[in-house]
């Protein structure tokens, strides 16, 4: 494969660095400020909208969806280093409007929603006037098997009916959340496989209760959030199901392919931004008579950590080459792969910048704190590695012909 950026992507990925230097960075902390000075944190800041618009005006809107006319025309291999400067900051993606689990949840629309369903629902998330969740993992089962789910959806009329106890539904504590995808069983007695469908619920709809956010390490990730959640006896229309009943497992793993790509790519970023910070202050810091910059322990650790990161960079580059050419079933060991080694990674390099920052690192003023509890999630939000692991096995036995 061929690793030269084309004039396409290297001009855009010129074009968001560049606005990321000008916008994104300089407005973190004022971001960030906004949500601790009133009385709730489940308020949107206003740089934020006036960032999505200057985006938007650049150009710099809707990066992804690969498959779809809705998006810049990039292809995985293309829209991987965009994503990774996105990654750099915690606020960018949602900058430009390329954040989850709204760009999942556009890319299920857009593969498999009905001209009503986009019009209603990917319409106003493509112009970013509303943000979206996605209800699957549930308190009670190991949902990292999906057949596990107990949440009913049932056939009442013109009707579904939906039942059912969620909760790690990220997003839905935005004030501007209008849109759930709830997974559930429409059949208990088909394949496993076939059992579970896929219904879009607006938030709004009676029965949908919020029960409380959750923290991740003690951050609660406002505005975003993560809910649990209570669905009792929420009807929708049956036009709101996506695709048809028994085909969730089947869109699932149609979504969660190209999201678990777009995390591996902006955790990439995330720990360029941990050693550029690591080298920073090493560069700053004296102890026991010389910079920690000169010191041989910490020398190691950016060497590791520089290696570390460019490994990680070339698989998911092979992955997503891989997903453009040959489609995402084929590159499924590719993709689990960087889903165990990226996050892995990323959480090695962060904790190396925590140790050189020493107590501040720990601390909430320089971001490496939050970014460890980000990138410790993402082992366990779109799978657990032994999961993965199990999949990369499987194909290579297969390989090898073993049973």
């Amino acid at each position: 494969m061929d690793f030269d950026l084309s004039p396409k992507v290297a001009e855009l990925s010129s074009r968001i660095a560049g606005f990321m230097k000008l916008h994104v960075y300089p407005n973190e902390s004022a971001y960030y400020e906004y949500l601790d000075q009133g009385a709730s944190r489940w308020v949107i800041p206003p740089i934020m909208e006036d960032l999505k618009e200057k985006a938007r005006a650049a150009g710099l809107w809707n990066l992804f969806l690969p498959e779809s006319e809705h998006g810049a025309g990039l292809t995985n291999l293309e829209y991987a280093p965009l994503a990774e400067l996105m990654g750099r900051s915690p606020i960018a993606s949602e900058v430009f409007n390329c954040a989850a689990p709204d760009s999942g949840n556009m890319e299920v629309l857009a593969r498999y929603g009905s001209d009503a369903q986009k019009k209603a629902w990917l319409a106003p998330l493509l112009r970013g006037e509303i943000r979206s969740a996605f209800a699957m993992t549930e308190p009670d089962v190991a949902s990292s098997d999906a057949t596990n789910i107990r949440a009913t959806i049932v056939r009442d009329g013109d009707e579904y009916l939906i039942n059912g106890h969620k909760w790690w539904t990220s997003g839905a504590m935005d004030p501007r959340c209008r849109i759930l995808i709830f997974m559930g069983k429409t059949d208990p007695e088909a394949d496993r496989h076939s059992q579970q469908s896929m219904i879009l619920v607006p938030m709004d709809t009676p029965g949908v209760q919020l029960v409380r956010p959750l923290t991740v390490y003690g951050y609660d990730d406002a505005p975003h959030g993560h809910a649990e959640m209570l669905f009792e006896d929420v009807r929708v229309p049956a036009a709101n199901l996506l695709l048809g009943e028994g085909r969730g497992f089947e869109i699932a793993q149609g979504r969660l392919g190209p999201g678990r790509i777009h995390h591996c790519m902006r955790l990439i970023g995330m720990a360029e931004r941990a050693l550029q910070d690591l080298c920073r202050r090493a560069g700053e810091r004296v102890a026991f008579g010389k910079p920690l910059s000169a010191q041989g322990v910490v020398r190691e650790a950016i060497a590791n950590s520089r290696i570390e990161i460019d490994q990680a960079r070339l698989l998911t580059l092979k992955a997503a080459d891989m997903m453009d050419k040959v489609g995402n079933k084929a590159a499924r060991a590719e993709i689990a792969m960087i889903k165990v080694i990226a996050p892995s990674m990323a959480l090695r390099v962060i904790d190396r910048a925590v140790q050189v920052h020493g107590g501040a690192g720990v601390s909430g003023d320089f971001g490496l704190a939050a970014a460890w509890a980000a990138a410790r999630t993402l082992r366990l939000a779109d799978g657990p590695d032994e999961v993965h692991r199990v999949s990369i096995a499987k194909l290579e036995l297969a390989r090898h012909a073993v049973h």
